[in-house]
């Protein structure tokens, strides 16, 4: 599913627009990307939980040439599936 088949759906369901759809949908990823770049928890129950979390520095090695590459800290975004997106079948 890409963003154009979520916004349909949405449009379709809500018997309004593609365009009100689609500033919908992009209204809600814009209001979660905000709250991740915050650094906030996201729980949307039924659904699942993001979350940033730190990734530690470390030192990788490339497969080519077996050189050793430092990898730097940073914030990685995770996703956990909740119960009923768990059980899906």
């Amino acid at each position: 599913m890409i963003k154009k088949d979520l916004v349909t759906i949405v449009a379709n369901r809500l018997m309004i627009t593609k365009t009100k759809a689609g500033e919908a949908v992009d209204a809600v990823f814009d209001a979660l990307a905000q709250a991740l770049s915050r650094g906030e928890r996201i729980e949307l129950r039924g659904f699942g939980v993001f979350e940033v979390r730190d990734k530690k520095k470390g030192i990788g090695r490339n497969p080519r040439t077996r050189e050793e590459v430092r990898i730097p800290e940073g914030k990685a975004i995770r996703f956990k599936p909740g119960k009923e997106l768990k059980n899906i079948k």
